[in-house]
């Protein structure tokens, strides 16, 4: 076996996902959230999109609506079945996933974030030291961020999933699992009783032309031929079942930054019925977008501006959309300010509108495409995108903004986050406070 192969099949996959991602993140900072059922909500404190344990254990869905779930939070129950809700607070969350994130990078040759709550970890070395690396893991996560971490191992990122998850669901493991050291009657035993469906890469739509094959458990899936599954489905689901099989098909990716768009929406706290009040927003709107693209060395070509009322609402509806082709690739944020403003025409007058948002396309590195000198922007060539998010994450969101954009109060239409705990790593007014005894 040449030294090249021998260092392929030495190098493994580990995937490390934090349990109940929101939910851990607030009990971070407040141990008295420990043990009881607690739930996050979405945009508005709309509905449940985190459950802690506890709160499964009472029998709460996700996407239950608040409203309905309040009686569940009654001084009158017990404390420990007593719900606890908390809205969703973005900043915290963002900044724990970046030391989770931080932290991880220093076990392996390389680490793709996956998402804000997952990261793949390029690992080697014999079964018993990845094993011991996924427990050394679990415990620095816990230790140096305190949020808890569930550790698959595999040949393949597919196999790292379903190692992620049998280490989650099954308290043997200890939160760490490696798939080949599980013998291979109990991996066979596992992937029988699991539904194709629950597969990583495997969508819902595909299930039942794969069950018409007699493809239900991911089992089948895995002794299937791959060429038959390309022929008969795409190169996307072949690749799938030669992961199952153990050979490596979905490479790590250094950076997942490639989009194809942002998108920039919010639900209002309460209608808005004025143009005016709708100008701030696709203003505020225009520059986050500004902003990010700057963060990420991006530069769009499109923007599409829409609002809408409630699909409730049987008296007035009206959902206005503009698409604007942009002069030049750009981040500027008075051009994409400028841009998101051609929709206000299409805004009537004391019409209640719920939602607004812009998104921008045709994404391309900066740079790429250098205008003329005549046709130069000095707001981009002086960075001001840049500038403004530099400011904003110093100071905080409304500290800074350019026009409407900038204008302090008539804020109402902003989020409705009536539970939010405190952003306690990103503002200094809101650090957490430890009185010794």
């Amino acid at each position: 076996m040449s030294k090249p192969l021998q260092m392929r099949r030495m190098q493994e996959i580990a995937l490390v996902d934090v349990n109940c991602f929101y939910a851990s993140a607030e009990r971070a900072f407040d141990p008295s959230l420990e043990g009881r059922p607690l739930i996050v909500l979405s945009n508005n404190d709309g509905c449940a999109v985190t459950r802690s344990p506890e709160a499964k254990a009472l029998g709460i869905k996700l996407g239950d609506p608040w409203f309905k779930l309040q009686g569940l939070a009654s001084e009158a129950i017990p404390i420990d079945r007593r719900l606890v809700a908390r809205s969703s607070n973005y900043e915290l969350y963002g900044d724990i996933s970046a030391r989770v994130m931080e932290l991880l990078g220093r076990y392996g040759a390389f680490l793709e974030i996956y998402s804000i709550d997952e990261a793949f970890i390029g690992v080697k070395g014999s079964p018993e030291t990845l094993l011991q690396l996924g427990h050394d893991m679990k415990a620095a996560v816990a230790r140096n961020v305190g949020v808890p971490v569930c550790v698959g191992i595999g040949a393949t990122k597919s196999l790292a999933k379903l190692s992620n998850r049998w280490a989650k669901n099954n308290p043997a493991f200890g939160g760490v699992c490696r798939w080949d050291s599980v013998p291979a009657v109990d991996r066979e035993a596992l992937m029988s009783r699991l539904s194709v469906e629950e597969i990583w890469g495997v969508a819902a739509r595909l299930t039942k032309r794969l069950n018409a094959l007699g493809i239900h458990s991911i089992l089948d899936l895995a002794h299937a031929n791959p060429v038959m599954i390309r022929d008969r489905f795409s190169v996307v689901l072949m690749r799938t079942v030669l992961e199952l099989q153990g050979t490596p098909c979905i490479p790590m990716e250094e950076e997942r930054i490639g989009r194809d768009q942002l998108i920039f929406s919010r639900s209002f706290s309460k209608p808005i019925t004025a143009a005016a009040d709708l100008r701030q927003v696709l203003s505020v709107y225009a520059q986050q977008a500004s902003a990010r693209l700057a963060k990420h060395g991006l530069q769009a070509k499109l923007l599409t501006a829409f609002a809408g009322t409630s699909y409730f609402n049987q008296h007035d509806k009206s959902f206005p959309s503009v698409c604007v082709p942009l002069p030049m690739p750009t981040a500027d944020p008075v051009i994409l300010t400028k841009a998101a403003h051609a929709l206000l025409p299409g805004i009537h007058e004391g019409v209640k509108y719920v939602r607004a948002g812009i998104m921008v396309t045709d994404l391309r590195p900066s740079g790429n495409q250098k205008p003329l000198e005549l046709f130069e922007n000095p707001h981009e060539e002086r960075e001001i995108g840049a500038l403004l998010e530099d400011v904003c994450r110093r100071y905080g969101r409304g500290s800074i903004g350019l026009g409407y954009a900038g204008i302090k109060g008539g804020l109402d239409w902003s989020m409705k986050r009536d539970m939010l705990s405190p952003r306690y790593t990103t503002h200094w007014d809101e650090l957490p406070i430890v009185k010794a005894a």
